[in-house]
């Protein structure tokens, strides 16, 4: 069983990624969550305990929590490893998103389907362009 400290940095972490997309209780977390989430729904209740660190999230939650959020349901669960030192990143690797970049991710997965793979063929399309270009271009 969780500790109270452990459950109130759980809810801190969780505070952290949720401010840049402007959800800041329970009521809209639920409805924001439901939109990822293929179980039963859960309630604005269930969502204000995460919220506020007074439980935190079954795995199966966790899980479409992390994902939706785009962090690993280890650092959200547990945060980050101990002793691990930050280290810069290899030529091929990128940083983790920012929370603007988290923020429209979320719009984008809100969007009806024929809409979202509308912007997937754009973000393709450029990208491509890009990698060919960094390339030296054909």
């Amino acid at each position: 069983m969780p500790t109270k400290q452990e459950k109130a940095a759980f809810a801190k972490r969780l505070k952290g990624l949720l401010e840049p997309l402007k959800i800041r209780g329970g009521t809209k977390l639920a409805k924001e969550f439901n939109k990822h989430y293929r179980g039963e729904p859960v309630t604005p209740q269930t969502a204000h305990k995460w919220h506020s660190g007074t439980t935190i999230p079954m795995p199966d939650k966790l899980r479409t929590l992390a994902e939706w959020l785009l962090v690993t349901e280890h650092w959200l669960r547990y945060g980050p490893s101990p002793g691990m030192a930050a280290k810069p990143l290899a030529r091929d690797e990128k940083y983790p998103p920012s929370p603007e970049v988290i923020e429209l991710a979320s719009k984008i997965g809100a969007l009806n389907p024929k809409d979202r793979f509308l912007v997937e063929e754009m973000i393709v399309r450029f990208y491509g362009e890009d990698a060919e270009e960094g390339q030296g271009g054909t």
